[in-house]
């Protein structure tokens, strides 16, 4: 199946949260982690969520011009052509961006999916995310008003954070405190701010003591319970049932039942990007550490072509990487669950 149209990704998005569970969201910085992310959604079954971050996105664009929109643009078209040999729906998402980034790289797909729309065909990417939590409130969901509109225009999902996530993704840093939880209050003037559907659908990122990146075990305190708090108090002020559709960020590290419980309380997509990069990059390590003196050219040799030729250990890289994309899938209990 290609990439999802704006209808399908609806009815993904609307089947985890009758489901209570949740896509792998796989964060891809080349063709080759963008095979491993369609790879392992197609090995569990599972339909899912890739995106490309400012950072991944500048990476794709090549180091000698480093554009984002160029990166995005090339890799989302090749997604488009490549992810229909996969039997499963996949969207495509733009993780992360802040306010300084917004004019270089939302804005400009926004109005790319814009025109496609007006000839008549689907949005290139099926989401984008506008991280205004280094702003003010107000701010931030002033932007997030504009945002929505236009992403609503071009038949695309928003996503939002209102409140910081801990940790550092691709250079925004935020501390590790008790401002990384969301309340009742904030989402309240979210809701007030961006409705409730009426004026486009979004995505919620709300911090339940998130943090990107890699942490030990007790250094975090995940309250994903949280999350009931504000889908009832919500809820209940305008009459409608589980009223957001939330987003787990700074996945990777997460214990089973931190995830098991944010499932329960409406998360309908976790980012995975940490542990993804560890599993792609681990094989790869492996296989120089056993060759060494084939990928090396060693006291004057001339080393062995087959072990350092970038499509032997890219295979392994790539298998590496689809097996935790599996692994995800069975955890957020998307796996089996693909749409038919």
């Amino acid at each position: 199946m290609p990439i999802a149209t704006p209808e399908a990704y609806n009815e993904m998005l609307d089947r985890a949260k009758a489901g209570k569970f949740a896509y792998p969201a796989i964060n891809v910085t080349s063709t080759q982690t963008l095979h491993a992310a369609l790879r392992g959604f197609a090995e569990a079954e599972s339909d899912g969520i890739v995106q490309i971050s400012t950072g991944g996105a500048e990476f794709l664009g090549g180091q000698h011009n480093k554009d984002m929109v160029t990166g995005a643009v090339a890799l989302a078209e090749f997604a488009h052509i490549v992810a229909a040999k996969y039997d499963v729906t996949v969207a495509l998402h733009t993780d992360h961006c802040p306010k300084d980034k917004l004019d270089g790289y939302v804005r400009p797909l926004l109005a790319v999916s814009a025109e496609r729309v007006a000839r008549g065909e689907n949005p290139l990417f099926q989401s984008h995310m506008w991280d205004g939590s280094a702003e003010t409130l107000a701010d931030n969901l002033a932007i997030g008003q504009e945002l929505l509109a236009q992403a609503a225009a071009a038949k695309i999902i928003l996503e939002v954070e209102i409140t910081p996530t801990g940790g550092e993704e691709d250079g925004v840093t935020h501390e590790i405190n008790d401002e990384l939880y969301t309340t009742v209050a904030d989402a309240v003037r979210t809701a007030e701010a961006l409705g409730l559907g009426e004026k486009g659908r979004y995505l919620l990122a709300a911090s339940f003591g998130n943090v990107h990146g890699v942490y030990k075990p007790g250094n975090v305190v995940l309250r994903p319970e949280l999350l009931a708090d504000l889908q009832a108090e919500i809820g209940k002020k305008y009459g409608k049932q589980d009223p957001f559709d939330f987003v787990f960020h700074g996945g990777s590290g997460s214990t089973e039942q931190e995830i098991l419980t944010a499932l329960e309380n409406g998360v309908v997509k976790m980012n995975l990007d940490t542990d993804t990069q560890y599993a792609f990059t681990r094989p790869v390590v492996d296989h120089v550490f056993r060759n060494y003196d084939g990928v090396l050219k060693v006291d004057g040799e001339v080393g062995k072509k087959n072990t350092y030729d970038p499509r032997t250990w890219g295979k392994l890289a790539e298998a590496g990487m689809a097996h935790r994309v599996t692994e995800a899938a069975q955890q957020l209990r998307s796996a089996g669950k693909r749409m038919k």
